[in-house]
């Protein structure tokens, strides 16, 4: 018996992009919290300043994004998937069915955490508005998957990639 489609060419669908993303933050918290002792013993404790007014240094919010945001782009070129889309058997590629390109990675991955900047609203709608925003603006984000013939959303738009079962 031969099988009329081929798996790896079937578009992902959303309850296992969902579920894969799930089991991601649990390996970015990871990473964000080694991020976080790293830069503490670098600093003697000194990342948040104490005080009246706690600060957190300019540079640390900035790093955690970069590193996070290695995290997801350097597991994309390496196979095309990150630890949470493996045992969900789903892959990102190129819009050819190809590996993902340097610029493919960088513009998913930018494209994919515009969201995080509706977090500067938290003086004006507190943390929690602003966390409820940001999980609003990544709803449009991926609304397009539920539409689109490859179920690709925005950043997968933008960066000319898809979502692939393996």
């Amino acid at each position: 018996m031969t099988r009329s489609h081929d798996p790896a060419a079937l578009p992902c669908p959303m309850w296992r992009r969902l579920a894969a993303l799930v089991y991601d933050l649990l390996a970015v918290v990871a990473i964000v919290m080694v991020v976080g002792l790293l830069c503490q013993l670098a600093t003697g404790g000194q990342v948040v300043a104490a005080g009246t007014h706690p600060a957190i240094a300019w540079w640390y919010q900035p790093l955690q994004g970069l590193v996070v945001g290695a995290y997801f782009v350097i597991s994309w070129l390496r196979g095309g998937q990150t630890l949470g889309m493996r045992p969900w058997r789903i892959r990102v590629v190129g819009a050819n069915g190809g590996k993902v390109l340097w610029g493919q990675a960088l513009r998913r991955v930018i494209v994919a955490a515009l969201p995080l900047l509706l977090l500067g609203l938290a003086p004006w709608l507190g943390l929690r508005g602003a966390v409820w925003v940001v999980l609003a603006g990544w709803a449009v984000w991926f609304a397009p998957a539920l539409i689109d013939r490859r179920r690709r959303a925005l950043h997968d738009i933008a960066a000319g990639t898809e979502m692939r079962r393996t």
